[in-house]
């Protein structure tokens, strides 16, 4: 397994790093943000399954010659208390390597997951104390307070919330686009496609490539809510409350505004040209083999 282990190996670390540098400066995932998100999602899942299952394989090596059998002979060695010769200090660090990758990244990902939790709860307390239900939109709240800002707290008790300078500045039109965007971040979730990101970056922040996924991710979020309002209003109204609304969004909550804000106002009025269907499929096929491919070298072969 030991070509098995290295081909992992390999494949992690080109995921993990030049390819998502690739990725997060390429200009094609603009044309189909929903497309490149299921990309970027293979590309984790299938970096995470590759590091983490090259030093299994390169660890248990001596034990078999496919993952499966060697950790069944590994397994029952250990069970009738015979510690395998074969296995030798090389292999045993490889395998605690591995384990503790593994250990690494879902711990970080369950306090991240958690610290994330309380921080919507106690704004979530806050903001039912200090803003008002706005009776013209369902489920909205508004903030006292002169500066633009909306945002919106996903989660089970999700709350959209704009202030009272987005009432003052916007109109109609001009709050209904924004929340149609704002709707878009809940109703598809994206706090969820975000947040394993998050935790991959907190893992690893040396490695440049992990960090340029996460901005990646948020910017092709946003785009994505973007396209998702157009086709509810009008671009133009949706491009004008975009430039009034600008404020930062507490951490949070899923804020709306990030740095590229100019370049999303320019991709709303002049939308470029979608992904041809051919060009569609054969990404959705890369993502499934990022992520096939390396399951099938640890348990096949």
């Amino acid at each position: 397994m030991e070509l098995t282990a290295l081909g992992l190996g390999l494949l992690g670390v080109a995921l993990a790093e030049p390819a998502s540098r690739m990725l997060a400066a390429a200009r094609w995932p603009g044309r189909d943000p929903v497309v490149a998100l299921l990309l970027w999602q293979a590309v984790g899942l299938g970096g995470g399954i590759s590091l983490f299952g090259a030093g299994l394989a390169y660890g248990l090596s001596p034990m078999g010659d496919s993952l499966p059998s060697a950790t069944a002979a590994f397994a029952v060695s250990v069970a009738n208390g015979v510690w395998p010769p074969v296995m030798d200090p090389l292999h045993v660090g490889a395998l605690l390597i591995a384990l503790g990758v593994l250990i690494r990244l879902l711990s970080v990902l369950v306090i991240t997951t958690m610290r994330t939790l309380r921080a919507r709860r106690r704004h979530r307390d806050l903001l039912d104390v200090l803003a008002t239900p706005w009776p013209h939109a369902s489920g909205t709240r508004v903030l006292d307070h002169p500066v633009p800002v909306a945002y919106c707290l996903p989660g089970r008790s999700s709350r959209l919330v704009v202030s009272a300078g987005v009432l003052d500045t916007l109109d109609t039109a001009g709050v209904v686009a924004v929340l149609a965007h704002e709707r878009a971040h809940l109703r598809e979730r994206h706090d969820l496609v975000v947040l394993p990101f998050v935790a991959w970056g907190a893992t690893a922040p040396f490695v440049r490539g992990m960090v340029c996924a996460q901005l990646a991710v948020a910017r092709l979020i946003e785009m994505r809510a973007d396209d998702v309002a157009r086709k509810l209003c009008d671009p133009t109204e949706l491009a004008t409350a975009l430039k009034e609304v600008g404020g930062s969004a507490p951490a949070a909550a899923l804020s709306s505004f990030t740095d590229a804000l100019e370049a999303r106002i320019d991709r709303i009025t002049a939308p470029p040209a979608p992904l041809p269907v051919v060009v569609r499929w054969l990404v959705r096929l890369v993502a499934l083999a990022l992520v096939v491919v390396p399951l099938a070298l640890l348990l096949v072969h």
